[in-house]
């Protein structure tokens, strides 16, 4: 007698799904505190875009705060026009991107010796640096006068990429000597052996790992340079070599603006930085948050 015996169905294993957070109260609350935070932190930049667009006869009429009646475009003109801001532009332009990619290098070759290589009076060499770092730049601008004066440099957009490399590798190599400090040794033994030189561990296997330190140290010395404006104004006399901060300053100081053409300057200014942060706040975001050595 053959006997049949039933056999349930076996059911697949359910796949566990990611079960979404419900985001309590409090979550809401902080998103809520954030949005007003950002929306506070943009009230100045709309006043400048606001009276950017204005005539000064309506600036009078209705103050400051109230939004343009129309798209004027007069005092961005009048300012560009004034200033040559093209040629302005260029000149920050120029000066801050060669100070952000010449800083990050050097700063990268100073910290490959300090971090790796680990030559002798290491940490005296990182106190030096990181007392530079808290000299003022009034205590600087003498010698450093006297300096591109003796060299032929003075008035010439050369000495300014000179003094801010330096002054900012001081601090991107204090940064990144931390960082290659605790480079993982394995990876740099694996290379040894391997057959490559300490140039290639450098390029192919250190900078790699510490790419998203360096993109934020590029972008920061790049706003950090385009803000400057004690060292531009005593090195850059000559309208030619002016940057943008060194221009809104002279025209203010001159009195030649009134308060409409003032904030199309503020504004012309201000949009670069912007845009150039834009472009690479992706980028950013990503070296701010993630871990620069992976273990």
């Amino acid at each position: 007698m053959t006997t049949t015996l039933a056999q349930s169905p076996v059911s697949a294993p359910a796949r566990s799904r990611p079960r979404r957070r419900r985001r309590g109260p409090s979550a809401y609350a902080v998103l809520v505190a954030l949005a007003a935070l950002a929306g506070i932190m943009l009230i100045p930049f709309a006043v400048v875009v606001f009276n950017a667009l204005k005539t000064p006869a309506e600036y009078t009429a209705n103050g400051p705060l109230a939004p343009p009646e129309g798209l004027h475009l007069e005092g961005i003109r009048d300012f560009w026009e004034r200033v040559g801001f093209g040629h302005v532009l260029l000149n920050s332009l120029l000066i801050s991107g060669s100070v952000a990619v010449l800083a990050v290098l050097l700063s990268v070759l100073n910290a490959y010796a300090l971090g790796i290589g680990r030559i002798k009076g290491r940490m005296w060499v990182l106190v030096l640096l990181l007392m530079a770092n808290t000299l003022p730049q009034e205590s600087l601008v003498y010698p450093l006068y006297y300096l591109a004066n003796q060299l032929g440099l003075y008035d010439t957009r050369v000495s300014v990429i000179i003094v801010f490399t330096v002054i900012q590798s001081a601090f991107g190599t204090y940064l990144l000597s931390s960082v290659m400090s605790a480079f993982p040794r394995p990876l740099l033994d694996a290379a040894r052996i391997d057959g490559a030189n300490r140039w290639q561990i450098l390029w192919r296997v250190v900078v790699p790992v510490v790419r998203p330190t360096l993109v934020v140290m590029l972008v920061f010395f790049f706003i950090w340079t385009w803000n400057e404006f004690l060292i531009p104004l005593i090195f850059l006399i000559s309208n030619d070599n002016q940057t943008v901060s060194v221009a809104l300053g002279v025209l203010q100081g001159q009195r030649l603006m009134d308060a409409t053409m003032s904030s199309a300057a503020a504004l012309l200014g201000l949009l670069p930085t912007v845009v150039f942060y834009l472009i690479f706040q992706r980028t950013l975001s990503r070296g701010l948050t993630a871990g620069a050595i992976k273990e």
